[in-house]
């Protein structure tokens, strides 16, 4: 098990089975990856395991290094150190319709305004791909354009660009890592993206939105369509998506009003609210399988 830090600035590696500390190993001598400048603090963002090979993909926020990191022996453990933007912060992997690979892994370079591809086969940055403002894709979402074949979506949290980028090099081989699409959503200030292999339906949250009301809405785009459409959730703010496992259910985040929402993926309705003394200012909420499955 690893535990990534933002302060101290380290990454802790520990016994899957009894949480024993096993070795503890510091990133605060990153140095930004262009400049080669010592930084005031270097946070360890993002984290993510292979399913393939014993390492795992640590991404390092204000010096842009992605880490791939063998704890084959978890006591002494090794690491390729890859150039990639700054700042590093959110990504999730692609998946491909049929295939159980996970080798790319796409990261948002939110000071950049980039989402840079890390192919972890190849441990090599193939790409650090040109989207909007502050791009925040959470784990992203992977859909199938019906154009464009499979894609990787991104929001952003300082413009109303939605991108989608094309993410599958052997099938579509010159859309690979360029922004095939894009479509513009009533408000900036979008953090999370969320769709399921069974669901027609791409959802965009805007939490951030200066816009009256824009906040307590979803954005749903219709991947055979292309239409989009409004969803008053809440008066009030609004995040994050989870799909259950059927992918016919999706829940929805009432950070201000301390409730969960339950809407049908089918017909955009209301069927429960979720509510309690421990149900307290909610943002990620996660379905075990989805996330075992890496589904999203």
């Amino acid at each position: 098990v690893i535990v990534g830090c933002y302060t101290p600035n380290q990454y802790a590696i520990l016994d899957g089975q009894t949480l024993e500390p096993l070795s503890i190993k510091s990133v605060a001598d990153s140095k930004d990856w262009k400049t080669n400048n010592k930084l005031p603090e270097v946070r360890v963002a993002s984290i993510v395991a292979s399913e393939q090979k014993p390492f795992w993909v640590i991404n390092l926020k204000e010096s842009g290094w992605v880490y791939l990191v063998d704890y084959t022996n978890p006591k002494n453990p090794t690491e390729t150190r890859l150039k990639a933007d700054n700042a590093l912060h959110d990504g999730g992997w692609v998946t491909l319709p049929g295939s159980k690979e996970k080798r790319y892994f796409l990261v948002a370079a939110n000071a950049k305004n980039r989402i840079c591809v890390v192919d972890t086969v190849a441990k090599k940055v193939i790409k650090c791909v040109a989207t909007g403002k502050i791009p925040h894709p959470g784990r992203g979402a992977n859909i199938v354009h019906p154009k464009h074949g499979p894609v990787f979506v991104s929001s952003h949290i300082g413009d109303t660009k939605v991108v989608m980028i094309g993410s599958d090099p052997k099938g579509h081989p010159k859309k690979a890592w360029t922004v095939v699409d894009s479509f513009e959503l009533k408000s900036a200030g979008s953090l999370f993206v969320k769709s399921h292999p069974k669901s027609n339906n791409l959802w965009i949250d805007m939490p951030l939105s200066a816009k009256p009301g824009a906040n307590g809405e979803a954005a749903v785009y219709n991947i055979k369509t292309g239409k989009v459409q409004y969803v008053k959730i809440s008066p009030k703010r609004i995040v994050h998506f989870e799909y259950n496992a059927a992918g016919n259910e999706v829940w929805i985040s009432g950070w201000l009003d301390n409730t969960i929402y339950v809407y049908n993926d089918k017909n955009l309705k209301l069927k429960k609210k979720i509510k309690g003394p421990w149900v307290k200012t909610p943002t990620g909420k996660f379905n075990v399988t989805n996330t075992s499955k890496d589904i999203y």
